[in-house]
């Protein structure tokens, strides 16, 4: 749905001067917000443009013109739709500790308050979770137990190209459970996390997760890595005093 917010009549503007338009967007609610920005231009002296728009005119430009009675242009209209989704406020960091060279599976439990059922669907929402990533969200179904469904899409998303190539080889995700309280309008996802460290790290991702009816949740994961266990001993026996000990052992290359 569309509302009016203000109306600012008046506004005298310089040739070549810009327009800023602010606007401020305080949700109530995990929904999808609309409202339209529209901009209509008259001369300042009160006098018509002497273009004629006829029938055979651009159909864009017949539309976003208004006419006099004479059949000049009176005046021009650029139209800006806005679409607000509202963003959960900053959930607190996940933790997944694991030692390096080791493999962890652990269960992650995701919360979203404040879903809301029946609310209309964006239509380009699949393009709207997915941030600065290459990859297309995964998408799930969310049921109560009625007929009522919700969409989610849900991505792991990372600070920079850098940390990705540190991390997307080490981690992977997999939704395992989903459930929707719709009394308490919770939705809560269960993820599968994997964490298989090859050296000590500390880095950070993030598991972005939209509702196609509104509503944007942002879940920190910080994935540390220790120090791996110690391989073996090596134990160099003294043959006496100011005498070279020497002990062979060998090396083998994990990745020749």
């Amino acid at each position: 749905y569309y509302n009016i917010l203000f109306h600012l009549p008046g506004i005298r503007l310089a040739p070549k001067e810009k327009l800023g338009i602010p606007v401020l967007f305080m949700p109530s609610e995990m929904k999808i917000y609309k409202a339209v920005v529209v901009i209509h231009v008259m001369r300042g002296n009160g006098e018509n443009w002497p273009y004629k728009v006829t029938a055979g005119s651009n159909t864009d430009l017949k539309r976003n013109v208004t006419l006099a009675e004479n059949g000049e242009t009176q005046g021009i209209v650029w139209i800006y739709p806005i679409n607000g989704t509202p963003e959960a406020p900053q959930q607190k960091s996940v933790v997944i500790r694991c030692q390096a060279r080791q493999r962890l599976e652990q269960r992650v439990e995701l919360l979203l308050i404040g879903v809301m059922p029946g609310a209309p669907a964006l239509p380009d929402a699949g393009s709207s979770a997915a941030g600065d990533t290459d990859e297309s969200p995964n998408t799930t179904e969310v049921t109560d137990g009625s007929s009522a469904t919700l969409e989610f899409l849900y991505e792991l998303q990372y600070q920079s190209d850098e940390i990705r190539s540190q991390l997307e080889s080490l981690v992977g995700m997999q939704l395992v459970e989903k459930k929707w309280d719709a009394e308490s309008r919770i939705v809560t996802l269960i993820f599968n996390v994997v964490f298989a460290p090859s050296k000590p790290m500390r880095n950070e991702a993030t598991v972005v997760v939209q509702c196609t009816a509104g509503g944007l949740w942002k879940f920190p994961l910080v994935f540390i890595a220790t120090e791996p266990e110690v391989d073996d001993v090596i134990n160099i026996e003294a043959v006496g005093l100011n005498k070279e000990s020497i002990v062979d052992f060998k090396l083998t290359s994990q990745t020749r």
